[in-house]
């Protein structure tokens, strides 16, 4: 999966209508769709996805889109 890939898989899990707006730049934290709830989404995402665990530590350390991909892909 490329990161392109990735970001449109991610708009998916937590509802991001303006897709068009992100890139791996992208601080997810900024995005008015992220939430509490987009924390267990992105959990769940990568578990079905990538077959990978994520806590809330690995999400905390992360600040751009770029970040978790490379934690999904790496």
């Amino acid at each position: 999966m490329d990161l392109k890939e990735f970001i449109e898989k991610f708009a998916e899990v937590i509802e991001v209508e303006d897709i068009e707006s992100l890139n791996g730049d992208t601080d997810f934290r900024d995005l008015d769709e992220w939430s509490s709830l987009s924390v267990m989404l992105l959990v769940a995402f990568f578990d079905e996805e990538f077959e990978k665990e994520i806590g809330d530590s690995a999400i905390k350390e992360c600040s751009t889109i770029e970040d978790l991909y490379k934690i999904a892909i790496g």
